[in-house]
């Protein structure tokens, strides 16, 4: 505000400060007391003092960094440093373990490992270790693992990058390893634990401690454990939402277990159906009644099963009604095992072929389209089906195909239809436009 002032007789104009426009020196003790500071920079305007940015905001920043670029930041001052240990820092923290001569990719630093061991083990809660194919990476994992004993464990996982690795770890030594966390963490609500030495008395241990938080666990291919170990888990651990194992875990008394009052709605089920060489597993089959005692008690559960067999060893698969809502065959499926699908999945919401042989399964998926009526999304991979076949397929499906993955050489053109127009007819009926695949999307 300007204003004019009379001084010894002679007209003085001064500048007094306008309450409704704060002066820079209102500014700067605004800014001071927010925690922010500018300074000046080299072209004289005003730059950020990162130094002084507020602890949640640093925060945030750290928690998008790595750990090695979290340690570099931290020694920028010494209010990043604080910040650096901050224990909502450390609740989720993934172990990278590989080795030089057979990974390119970057391993948590020794010292740090030490560090987090020593400052922050009480902190971690969403632990998971990644290890390459090295069996000393996975002998890492299983030493880190050992100290955590003064830990609150919510969710553990134990991943290999490439082959399983901790499968060449000694059993007693990894055993030792999870026993510790299953001890101490007593509130273990994830677990994924795939292709590990585990065996029954472990899980017992896990259920002695951890039966009333946990929810989730995956352990598909681990070879010691036998169906009373995993029957054990049902038996104790009523909220069990989600579990994935190999088929052979997979019994009557488990699903029963599954089905009882006290446990509550089984949401996902994965099973694996493997067998490395033909001939060698004998598979057995599961009672309709105990798949119906199943879905009775959770009525929207999703049965999900990867079968990687030999056409010769599906016989005990599909004779009877089964309520699987996603199907996946790594390897080649006969026409007849397709078709005992079509008749006895009436709950398969997704198939995925990669591979059947030279015969056009045209009629299979007629029978799939009329009696899965909750199927919405289909792969075919090396299979042959005549364009017209396809076409009432999916007239058949109608928009519910919501994914439909079909590679361009498995249409068989015909009288009916060639590949120009194959594309516009099935657009036409899926409500979008569609393409065949040049190469598999799933």
């Amino acid at each position: 505000m300007i204003k004019c002032v009379h001084r010894d007789g002679v007209r003085v104009r001064c500048c007094r400060p306008d309450p409704c426009f704060p002066s820079e020196r209102a500014k700067r003790r605004k800014r001071r007391a927010s925690g922010c500071t500018l300074t000046p920079g080299r072209s004289g305007t005003a730059v950020e003092d990162w130094g002084n940015l507020p602890h949640h905001v640093v925060l945030q920043i750290f928690q998008h960094l790595s750990l090695v670029d979290r340690a570099r930041a931290s020694s920028v001052c010494r209010r990043w440093n604080d910040v650096f240990h901050i224990p909502d820092l450390w609740r989720r923290f993934e172990f990278e373990l590989n080795q030089p001569a057979t990974s390119y990719l970057r391993s948590t630093h020794p010292d740090l490992i030490q560090q987090i061991i020593k400052k922050h083990a009480q902190h971690l809660q969403y632990v998971s270790f990644k290890v390459d194919s090295c069996t000393e990476s996975a002998e890492a994992a299983c030493d880190i693992l050992s100290q955590l004993v003064n830990c609150t464990i919510k969710t553990l996982g134990l991943i290999s990058t490439a082959r399983p690795s901790f499968m060449d770890v000694s059993q007693s030594h990894f055993v030792s390893a999870l026993t510790v966390v299953f001890v101490n963490s007593k509130s273990l609500s994830s677990i994924k634990i795939d292709d590990t030495p585990v065996d029954d008395p472990s899980l017992k241990v896990l259920v002695a401690n951890n039966s009333d938080t946990l929810k989730l666990l995956k352990m598909s291919s681990c070879p010691h454990v036998s169906p009373a170990g995993i029957l054990c888990v049902a038996d104790q651990c009523h909220g069990l939402r989600e579990l994935a194992l190999n088929y052979h875990l997979l019994s009557d008394e488990l699903l029963l277990a599954l089905s009882s009052e006290k446990h509550v709605h089984l949401e996902h089920l994965r099973i694996d159906v493997v067998s490395e060489n033909l001939g060698q597993t004998q598979f057995h089959t599961i009672k309709r009644s105990s798949w119906e005692a199943l879905v009775r008690h959770s009525p929207k559960v999703n049965i999900v099963m990867y079968f990687f067999l030999y056409e010769e060893e599906f016989e005990p698969f599909f004779c009877e009604e089964t309520p699987v809502t996603h199907l996946y065959f790594g390897r080649t499926v006969s026409k007849e095992m397709l078709g005992r699908i079509g008749l006895n999945c009436p709950r398969l919401v997704e198939l995925v072929v990669c591979a059947n042989g030279l015969e056009p399964l045209d009629e299979e998926l007629i029978r799939i389209a009329e009696r899965c009526k909750s199927l919405t999304a289909i792969g075919l991979g090396e299979c042959e089906v005549t364009c017209s076949g396809f076409v009432e397929f999916v007239k058949m499906c109608g928009g519910r195909l919501t994914q439909l993955s079909i590679m361009e050489e498995v249409l068989i053109p015909d009288s009916s239809y060639n590949m120009e127009q194959i594309h516009s007819e099935v657009s036409k009926h899926l409500g979008r436009m569609w393409f065949p695949d040049m190469m598999p999307t799933w």
